[in-house]
């Protein structure tokens, strides 16, 4: 059966005459008369009884037009999704992030795009770096945010978005809150929250403050940053983290501080490195760059 042939039937099953039928799709009055007879020549069974110059449907008629009216509903919602992809309107995205992201700055791009962006769906996997680059090399997820301290071993297309340097957080009473910046020589006898033995911050502290003599004091592992942060406004240590915990720290009594040496990598925004980019990706891709924009305007990041 051809489209064609369907909405003929569908209009003349809805206004039940040639006239009627014949405005609503369009076509001359013996066109309709054509496209139903060819059409019921392909059914194998009667459509219409002929009853004073007028079309009567049959009983099968009216059972084979409901499943018409679906079938042409679904052809109208196929051409509406058609033209909302390709107006960035629909479809879905799994982004994988960091826990630090997520409960930051990924929440405001994740808004600004849900708002221009209504009926595209959104998961997000809040998952550590290791696992963000499985997933990614498994191609789990469609774009992922990360860092580079760990890339390496993964494929995957890597676009820049900002520099990032640690920061030393801690009460703001504790004697350190004094100093402008903060050196691993002082930090050797301070009490430390850590991150998971696995992080890949938590790996180059340990090489930068670590020293053959002393071993640094970890009181507390923590599996967030979040977390981190909330014990060192409890005044239980001080704490390396990345400079994304100072959006976390608004009414707390915690201060941050510079680091000598500098532990610095990038943030970047990652792709399987075979996969096409999406319209929908890169749109994501947009708002997480506009937000990191703001970050670097209030000094949190670096180019």
């Amino acid at each position: 059966m051809k489209l064609r042939e369907l909405e003929a039937f569908d209009a003349y099953m809805k206004y039940g005459t040639m006239k009627a039928a014949s405005e609503e799709i369009g076509v001359s009055q013996p066109m309709i008369s054509r496209l139903l007879n060819t059409l019921e020549g392909k059914l194998g069974f009667a459509l219409f009884e002929k009853k004073r110059n007028q079309l009567k449907p049959t009983p099968e008629a009216h059972l084979y037009h409901a499943s018409v009216m679906r079938l042409i509903s679904q052809l109208k919602e196929t051409t509406q999704d058609a033209a909302a992809i390709a107006k960035n309107q629909l479809g879905n995205i799994v982004l994988a992030s960091q826990p630090t992201f997520v409960d930051t700055f990924l929440l405001d791009a994740i808004r600004a795009f849900h708002e221009k962006h209504p009926d595209v769906g959104i998961r997000v996997l809040d998952v550590g770096m290791r696992e963000l680059l499985r997933t990614l090399d498994k191609k789990y997820c469609d774009v992922a945010l990360g860092i580079t301290l760990e890339t390496g071993a993964y494929s995957a297309r890597v676009r820049k978005l900002a520099r990032c340097e640690a920061r030393c957080i801690m009460h703001r009473d504790h004697p350190l809150a004094k100093e402008d910046k903060i050196t691993k020589e002082m930090l050797l006898d301070e009490d430390f929250i850590d991150l998971m033995p696995d992080s890949p911050l938590r790996k180059r502290v340990d090489e930068v403050i670590q020293t053959e003599s002393k071993d640094r004091r970890t009181v507390v592992e923590m599996g967030t940053m979040r977390g981190a942060c909330a014990l060192v406004d409890r005044g239980v240590g001080v704490a390396i983290v990345d400079p994304f915990a100072e959006l976390l720290l608004g009414g707390t009594s915690v201060v941050s501080k510079r680091l000598v040496p500098r532990i610095e990598w990038d943030l970047v925004f990652l792709t399987p490195d075979d996969a096409p980019i999406s319209r929908i990706s890169e749109s994501m891709f947009m708002e997480i760059q506009m937000q990191v924009a703001r970050l670097k305007g209030l000094g949190i990041l670096e180019e």
